[in-house]
């Protein structure tokens, strides 16, 4: 079918009967009027990243901004939070799927992150059905029938929804304006937004969002300016959006305060988002020659740069009135092995005790299986509060504490090659249209996949990547290895009775995304790019 396309708009991909409200002409001006006004920001905005990654390059560190003492030491606070936010003790996340939005609206958590990004696959169909599920899933008309004709609904009580966009690096390549491509982002929020926000508002929870992947508070000043113009258009007061910062960036670290200050009308507080935040730093210190972390799973939440990351966040946040809000634990339920089972169960236990117990006003979960336990633990903390916003966490944090690269072993075959496995077993799944796949009983989603190309990156690249058994880390040594763990995946697929079709592209990807002299910078990209 065609569509009445706003001038200057142009997509380049298939559009289904059902997806024609969505893409109505006046929400498709509203996408085009905010890509006008923002998207040359954008741009710079990315071409400043570069220009800093490249001083980090020649030997820069980070520190905190001078050009901004009189934010970090003024007397503010963001703007009150609604009162659908104030109790945020479990948030639990997905993507945009279907049964993946009724089971998370069901699952007892307080809130429900639904993402267009990390955990979502963004080809086209996703991208536009998962905003014609929120459409319905917002007026509780969304259902779905698996095949085996079992119907999933959505109970009278669900979580509070909060909307992850597409981080600034991503376009929507299937959308031009003028001959640009359109933001992901800001394709993503207007869409949402438009068809949405006042739906939310007269049924007392929105609309409210997650802001990925920013590196600096200029970054939160052009989300703050497109929310400014976006309540205009629509004729909302100002400060009726709300959105929470996953800081999950070093350089976002050092920034904090200031990214709560641009966003303080509008600000839902922070998030320490782990996963993203250790790819980050492998990415900002790939050519230092003394930085070199160990194999992922030594890499917790107790190792001296992500301890202190997090007490920051908690200190930033409630001197400043604002929600602090702990990451995700990748550990699911195990089926079928009960001792495995409660081992797991024991770790997101211990990640909640400690986020709890740290002043954190509640934690992430990938499973609703997971929401008792975590709801458990914050509850024990919190008692009958919704949250614990006049806790203060004392000490002083910076470069010392948040550059402290510990532990820099071990560094094994088998972290080698579950890197590997893992890097191919996302890939071949994102390539075929599932972007949060349990691997190994961790949910793994874009951001360990990342984690695992790099660090294979980094370990071949660095003087420092050297086996416990004391070999080096080289191109002729992963490469056998990427093999050898290509096969064992597509067993492992076919034995689950999955199409193994995509997997000898993820391997060709990951050997090239690994393996390259030259680091890129998004395994997402050219994956995009490849994809339909």
């Amino acid at each position: 079918m065609s569509l009445n396309l706003p001038q200057g708009m142009q997509i380049t991909a298939p559009i289904k009967p059902e997806w024609e409200a969505i893409l109505s002409t006046e929400a498709l001006e509203f996408v085009a009027k905010l890509h006008r006004a923002f998207e040359a920001r954008r741009q710079e905005l990315l071409k400043a990243r570069i220009e800093r990654q490249a001083r980090i390059d020649a030997g820069e560190m980070p520190d905190f901004l001078p050009e901004t003492k009189h934010i970090r030491e003024g007397d503010w606070k963001v703007a009150p939070v609604p009162a659908a936010l104030q109790c945020r003790r479990v948030e639990i996340t997905g993507p945009v799927e279907a049964k993946m939005i009724i089971n998370a609206f069901n699952s007892g958590a307080d809130s429900y992150m639904t993402d267009f990004e990390d955990s979502n696959s963004p080809n086209w169909d996703n991208q536009i059905q998962g905003q014609v599920n929120l459409y319905k899933a917002i007026r509780r008309e969304l259902s779905f029938k698996n095949e085996a004709g079992k119907e999933y609904k959505l109970n009278d009580k669900i979580a509070t929804l909060q909307i992850r966009p597409r981080g600034w690096h991503l376009d929507e390549k299937h959308v031009t304006v003028d001959g640009q491509r359109v933001g992901g982002g800001i394709f993503d929020f207007a869409l949402v937004f438009f068809h949405n926000a006042k739906e939310q508002i007269a049924r007392g929870a929105g609309p409210f969002y997650y802001l990925p992947k920013m590196e600096s508070h200029l970054e939160a000043r052009l989300w703050n300016d497109i929310f400014v113009m976006a309540q205009d258009h629509v004729g909302l007061p100002q400060g009726t959006i709300k959105a929470t910062v996953l800081v999950e960036t070093i350089l976002a670290t050092f920034e904090m305060e200031e990214i709560l200050y641009e966003l303080r009308n509008h600000s839902a507080g922070l998030n320490a988002g782990r996963w993203d935040y250790i790819f980050s730093c492998i990415k900002k210190f790939k050519k230092n020659k003394d930085f070199c972390l160990a194999q992922r799973g030594a890499i917790t939440m107790e190792v001296p740069f992500m301890r202190s990351y997090a007490l920051a966040l908690v200190q930033a946040c409630h001197k400043r009135g604002a929600p602090a809000m702990g990451g995700m634990s990748a550990l699911i339920p195990i089926k079928n092995d009960p001792v495995a089972n409660e081992k797991a169960l024991a770790g997101i236990r211990h990640d909640k005790t400690r986020d709890a117990n740290d002043g954190f006003d509640g934690g992430w979960v990938a499973h609703p299986g997971l929401v008792p336990i975590a709801m458990e633990e914050f509850v024990k903390v919190l008692g009958d509060k919704p949250n614990q916003f006049e806790k203060q966490v004392e000490g002083k944090f910076g470069p010392e504490q948040w550059l402290d690269f510990r532990p820099t072993t071990p560094i094994t075959e088998a972290g080698l090659r579950n890197n590997i496995n893992v890097g191919i077993h996302y890939l071949g799944s994102w390539l075929a249209g599932n972007g949060c796949v349990p691997i190994h009983n961790l949910m793994e989603d874009a951001a360990t996949a990342e984690i695992s190309r790099s660090q294979v990156w980094q370990w071949v690249v660095s003087p420092k990547g050297i086996l416990d058994d004391g070999r080096k880390v080289t191109v002729e040594m992963v490469r056998p290895m990427i093999a050898e763990e290509l096969a064992k995946v597509k067993a492992t697929v076919a034995a689950q009775g999955e199409d193994t079709a995509t997997y000898d592209q993820a391997a060709e990807i990951f050997d090239r995304m690994s393996l390259t002299p030259d680091y890129p910078e998004f395994l997402t990209l050219p994956l995009y790019e490849a994809m339909a």
